[in-house]
């Protein structure tokens, strides 16, 4: 027994020493960093091909239109103007925009004191001069027959001279063609005026009609008698058909090769405005209560055919004056086929030859 107490006193540091290492180790790894979950990535699938866009054949109305734009006008309506080349002054201005008017009332008269003071001088003269004529036809045996033929022409030159000069200040007053209404005045008194600017407008506004312009390519596929489809603002749309096609010698609304618009100047001298320069559209059933000036927009239907086989635009394909589609089968198979084309719409072309209705094509 007594040699058991010290082996056993001696064991005792050697299990404390242990269990010291062991605290320090598991004390140890609680203080190292702790290491950073694994991130979980997202499946990434691969992009998908588009499919491109598949259409059916199909059978329809096409209608191919051209379009132009305009305002409600009077069937009669005249734009009022002075002819006299020369600048002068707007003396007055008789009339305002609304007023009624009687056919030969004055509306408005330049600033002619100067040749009105002439025309009464040359009148006075003239007076003279044929009191001297008839002095001179009383001596007619006296003269020569050449002497006498001359006196008569000078005396012609000068009531000529002065018939001339009544003209230009009968031509300085502007007065009503007919009776109606002043819808426009672009002058006021102490204006410049030179020849065929615009001063008034007068309208019979009793009757309206549907005044259009359109461009001279499409004006060349339009005839009198074409369906039409107006679009009045305000209104809606209403159908009608061409009554009358522009003046081929007016400039209306680009229609002619000189360009220009009704009322503008072609570089040389101003075109007057009329009714006669635009395109006229007859209505089936003219709405009430419209005001003229109403603005709008035509469609004029140039070809219709019925139960055209049609594909959109999009599915047609041309390459070096060849016309072809993409055909599909039920199993998705793909194979080009030669068309034949017809009249196009901004939407759709027609197929006169190499497809029937059902069948599907391929857009681009």
């Amino acid at each position: 027994m007594e040699n058991f107490w010290p082996a056993k006193r001696a064991v005792r540091p050697v299990m404390l020493v242990c269990v010291a290492a062991a605290l320090a180790v598991s004390s140890g790894c609680s203080v190292l960093p702790k290491e950073d979950e694994e991130e979980t990535l997202p499946a990434i699938n691969p992009p998908k091909l588009s499919k491109k866009p598949e259409y059916t054949v199909k059978t329809e109305t096409l209608e191919t239109k051209v379009r132009g734009s305009g305002r409600l006008m009077a069937t009669k309506e005249e734009e009022l103007y002075f002819t006299d080349d020369t600048n002068k002054r707007l003396k007055e201005m008789y009339v305002k925009t609304g007023d009624k008017v009687e056919q030969g009332q004055l509306l408005a008269e330049l600033d002619v004191t100067e040749q009105e003071t002439q025309l009464k001088q040359r009148k006075l003269q003239l007076r003279k001069d044929e009191l001297q004529m008839i002095e001179t036809l009383r001596k007619a045996d006296e003269m020569s027959a050449e002497q006498l033929e001359q006196a008569k022409i000078d005396f012609e030159l000068k009531r000529e001279d002065v018939n001339k000069l009544e003209q230009d200040v009968a031509r300085a007053k502007l007065t009503a063609p007919f009776s109606g209404t002043v819808v426009s005045v672009y002058l006021k008194k102490g204006d410049t005026v030179k020849a065929y600017d615009a001063v008034a407008v007068i309208a019979d506004l009793n009757q309206l009609t549907v005044a259009a312009t359109i461009g001279p390519d499409d004006l060349k596929k339009v005839a009198v008698g074409m369906e039409a489809v107006v679009d009045i603002n305000g209104v809606g749309q209403q159908k009608g058909k061409v009554l009358q096609l522009p003046n081929p010698d007016s400039t209306s609304g680009g229609s002619q090769s000189g360009g220009g618009f009704p009322g503008q100047s072609n570089g040389q001298q101003r075109v007057p405005d009329s009714i006669d320069n635009y395109l006229l559209i007859q209505l089936d059933e003219f709405p009430p209560n419209l005001n003229r000036g109403t603005p709008l927009s035509v469609s004029i239907i140039t070809q219709r055919k019925e139960n055209a086989v049609t594909i959109p635009l999009a599915a047609l394909r041309s390459y070096s004056g060849r016309n072809y589609v993409q055909v599909v089968d039920d199993k998705g198979n793909k194979r080009e086929v030669d068309v034949e084309i017809g009249q196009q719409t901004s939407t759709d072309v027609e197929i006169v030859k190499g497809l029937t209705p059902g069948q599907k094509v391929v857009g681009r």
